[in-house]
């Protein structure tokens, strides 16, 4: 075989791989309706290596979506549903006693796969959902001091309920910090919603998206020559200081009382480059960091409580520094 063809037969020609990506949205649209900002929000922190926090009320398919793309892409998929009872164990795996041997053997656990579907993780207690630190940033997990690694790619897709409290336990910002991107999964509109009750009554069953026509489209190989087409999207000085301005004046704002750290303003720059390449750019402009701002920067800022109350949110926020840090010619 032709070492730069894949097994799906597509070449590693960028043209031809970020057709198969795109080709992502037209399949994940056969089970999810008019949810195109959080497909790509997937998308592009699986070509940045990255992790995403999807909030919505329930029941607006933020579990569907997320077992959609994994269909879509061929790529294995696990489920957990974080609960208050949920040990750390559970996620990562553990050491059982084989009577057999008179041995310790490992058991992994379901963080190792490539896209972990963690639901309602803000429902257990902050000892289980410090546990994915190591698996989110070191791609590895370490259980009796040895550390085991976590297949390629690996995305962890997180979701919590913006509107109930009770019985919750908000995630704290070190790991809030290490989630790539938050989308927020609205309520959909009129007609897309008469579309979702119309495939309904004809016959759609979330719960097999093979029946619903849902193929793979694209590979790991896919998303890996993605990957390196990524890395050589060009980014100016320019771009670099555009990021940094904004990242720095999210520390000088009077409503928020933490501001974007350093490693938002990397992950800020890297999605942007992931933007401009899935539109067909091999260079960064400033409408693509404008594009990703939002996503990528709004949970990393806290508000302060006075502008809490005012009713400021931090997207306000973000987007009042947008309108008035300089933009680059």
């Amino acid at each position: 075989m032709d070492p730069t063809t894949d097994n799906a037969g597509n070449t590693g020609d960028p043209g031809t791989v970020r057709a198969s990506l795109e080709a992502l949205r037209a399949e994940i649209a056969k089970a999810v309706v008019g949810q195109d900002p959080a497909v790509t929000g997937l998308v592009v922190a699986l070509l940045c290596r990255g992790h995403v926090l999807l909030e919505g009320v329930p029941g607006v398919a933020k579990t569907l979506l997320v077992r959609a793309l994994s269909a879509a892409l061929e790529l294995d998929t696990k489920r957990i549903q974080f609960t208050p009872d949920l040990m750390p164990s559970d996620i990562t795996g553990s050491l059982v006693y084989d009577a057999r041997t008179a041995e310790f053997s490992f058991q992994p656990g379901p963080v190792f796969t490539n896209l972990l579907l963690a639901d309602e993780i803000n429902r257990t207690p902050p000892k289980t959902q410090s546990s994915l630190l190591e698996a989110m940033e070191e791609r590895q997990v370490t259980v009796d001091g040895t550390p085991r690694p976590l297949p390629e790619p690996f995305l962890v897709a997180a979701t919590q309920n913006p509107v109930e409290y009770e019985g919750t336990y908000p995630l704290p910002e070190a790991q809030l910090d290490r989630f790539l991107l938050k989308l927020t999964i609205p309520l959909p509109s009129r007609q897309d919603e008469i579309d979702v009750l119309a495939r309904h009554a004809a016959g759609f069953n979330p719960r097999d998206l093979r029946a619903a026509g849902v193929r793979p489209v694209a590979s790991a190989a896919d998303l890996e020559a993605a990957r390196a087409a990524v890395a050589k999207t060009t980014v100016s000085p320019e771009i670099t200081a555009y990021v940094v301005d904004i990242c720095r004046a999210t520390r000088e704002s009077p409503s928020l009382t933490l501001g974007v750290s350093p490693r938002g303003a990397t992950a800020l720059l890297a999605t942007a480059r992931a933007w401009a390449w899935l539109t067909g750019r091999d260079y960064v402009i400033p409408d693509d960091v404008k594009a990703l701002a939002l996503p990528t920067l709004r949970h990393r800022v806290q508000l302060r409580p006075e502008a809490e109350m005012e009713g400021v949110t931090t997207d306000s926020v973000i987007n009042a520094i947008l309108a008035h840090v300089p933009v680059p010619r």
